[in-house]
């Protein structure tokens, strides 16, 4: 099988074949855990503001990974969104690393409280 962009879009096949079984259930349960973790530092956010902004960057980064993992699995028609932290290319991963760094922050002023 052919894939036209095995370094970007593609790049849980290229995963999936050096990794194997084990190496994509480790990626997938490390997302699952991301998105849990996610959401609990929104149910202990301290204002609403802060909930919603880390409710919105945990959806961001998980519906991001669903959709990516869909695509290369066939289950979805291929749009091109590339896999959090792991696709080449510098802009999103400055981007999701910043988002990263705001939800650390919102769990942190949530403990101080």
């Amino acid at each position: 099988m052919y894939i036209s962009e095995p370094h970007n879009d593609f790049i849980f096949a290229v995963l999936a074949e050096e990794l194997g079984f084990i190496g994509c259930v480790a990626v997938i349960l490390l997302f699952a855990i991301f998105i849990w973790r996610g959401i609990i530092i929104a149910m202990k956010a301290p204002d609403m503001f802060g909930s919603l902004l880390a409710i919105g960057i945990t959806s961001l980064i998980g519906l991001q990974a669903i959709i990516n993992i869909a695509v290369v699995t066939s289950s979805m028609p291929v749009t091109g969104m590339p896999l959090p932290f792991f696709s080449y290319g510098g802009t999103s991963l400055i981007i999701l690393l910043c988002s990263v760094g705001v939800l650390l922050n919102i769990s942190r002023q949530s403990q101080k409280i």
